[in-house]
């Protein structure tokens, strides 16, 4: 009897991800409003059971919105639980369905912002931020706009296959995180580029300033591809409307005076215009991240 090679998709190893896969298609399929019910549910369960990241959202929500009571606070994180888990039904309905069927549901302001920089035929640098919509963000904004898009590689490469698929399906390409030239190339050859810098990657790549008043670890790259590039640096803002039905996108214009050089100036830039853009519906940010897991030196631990 042969063996199956280590790496081989259908290896017990990757049966449950080929499950994972499986439930993603079928929840991308389903009524609009099981959808929703679905989405909900997974985020209640995750809610209740996920100890670990209840307890990372809770101080994320406790460290960014102390003028909210206990009692808001703790609202706060089952509402992000809830808008998470419709945003897993989002990313599945993003990752295996043409946006196009969506389109009634979304409705884009500041599109001028973006119409100029196309006339000039340049790249810009598209600031999108890490909401539960994120994946479905993506997939509206194409109906709109071309974009490639950075991403981070995932650990178990049958879903790093599946995930890159779909995503080149929305966007124009997938650039690994760590290609800087493959970025500015695509930039300077007049690709947008969708880029999410609220993030913490750790100590090396990043500066520490103020997100929600607390010092954050801030990833440098951003200033440093407008530098490199002279592309215009856009703010795109995307969320879940509150009818649970439809969405908004919209284009902030493009930063002026950006980069200044200063590095510590520019992060706080950025983290200034995502925390606006998290404060019109914080539920719906991805606070089940560390966002703040790199203190600096001499800070204690958050989490």
């Amino acid at each position: 009897m042969g063996v199956w090679p280590p790496m081989s998709h259908a290896h017990p190893r990757y049966w449950n991800t080929w499950l994972a896969i499986g439930a993603m298609r079928a929840g991308a399929w389903l009524p609009w409003r099981l959808k929703l019910w679905v989405g909900k549910a997974i985020g209640l369960a995750a809610w209740r059971l996920a100890k670990r990241r209840r307890h990372i959202t809770a101080t994320n929500i406790r460290l960014c919105f102390p003028e909210l009571d206990e009692a808001r606070q703790r609202r706060l994180v089952r509402e992000t639980f809830i808008a998470n888990g419709i945003g897993l039904l989002e990313t599945a309905t993003a990752w295996c369905r043409d946006p196009e069927h969506l389109r009634h549901r979304v409705t884009f302001k500041g599109q001028e912002h973006m119409a100029r920089v196309q006339a000039k035929g340049k790249g810009a640098l598209i600031i999108g931020i890490h909401f539960s919509t994120l994946d479905l963000g993506g997939a509206l904004h194409s109906l709109f706009f071309p974009a490639d898009v950075v991403y981070r590689p995932h650990d178990n490469p049958l879903f790093e296959r599946f995930m890159t698929r779909a995503r080149k399906r929305i966007f124009g390409t997938a650039i690994d995180r760590h290609d800087l030239r493959g970025v500015v190339r695509r930039i300077k050859s007049g690709h947008n580029v969708w880029y999410s810098p609220d993030q913490d990657f750790g100590r090396g790549a990043s500066v520490f300033a103020p997100f929600f008043g607390v010092e954050a670890a801030t990833i440098k790259l951003t200033a440093k591809i407008a530098r490199m590039t002279g592309a215009p640096v856009m703010p795109l803002i995307f969320h879940r409307n509150p009818d649970d039905r439809t969405y908004t996108l919209e284009y902030l214009p493009p930063l002026e005076n950006f980069p200044s050089g200063d590095e510590v100036a520019d992060a706080a830039r950025i983290n200034a215009v995502i925390e606006a853009a998290i404060r019109r519906h914080p539920e719906q940010y991805l606070w089940l991240h560390r966002r703040f897991k790199t203190r600096p030196r001499g800070q204690a631990r958050l989490y």
